[in-house]
């Protein structure tokens, strides 16, 4: 029986966390939601594209993400957004101001590429 770590997660939970690299291909005003955000769909390569939302209006230009890689979590069940289905989480720090600064890879790597 595997030991629970009550501070944090097990590597056995962690390694079921499937974070992969993907490359904005469009992103736009998400109008419907209640907060400032983007839509944006992500091609993850191998693991087809995945649409979702993301709160980065503050620090990010809408014709600017295109083209950008980021880091996101792919194995979430999907969850409606208002009138958008999100089917994965783009990871970012979140700063003082509740700003959001994307993850990504410090030089270009293959779409889909597995974080751990």
């Amino acid at each position: 029986m595997e030991e629970i770590n009550r501070n944090g997660l097990t590597w056995r939970e962690f390694i079921n966390v499937e974070m992969r690299v993907g490359t904005i291909i469009s992103a736009e005003e998400f109008k419907e939601a209640r907060n400032p955000s983007y839509k944006m769909a992500i091609d993850f390569g191998e693991f087809g594209t995945k649409k979702t939302s993301a709160q980065i209006t503050k620090l990010y230009d809408s014709e600017k993400l295109i083209g950008k890689q980021i880091i996101a979590v792919v194995n979430f069940p999907p969850k409606q957004i208002a009138n958008t289905m999100s089917e994965c989480l783009v990871l970012g720090g979140i700063g003082e101001n509740r700003e959001v600064i994307l993850i990504g890879p410090e030089r270009k790597v293959e779409n889909g590429i597995r974080i751990g």
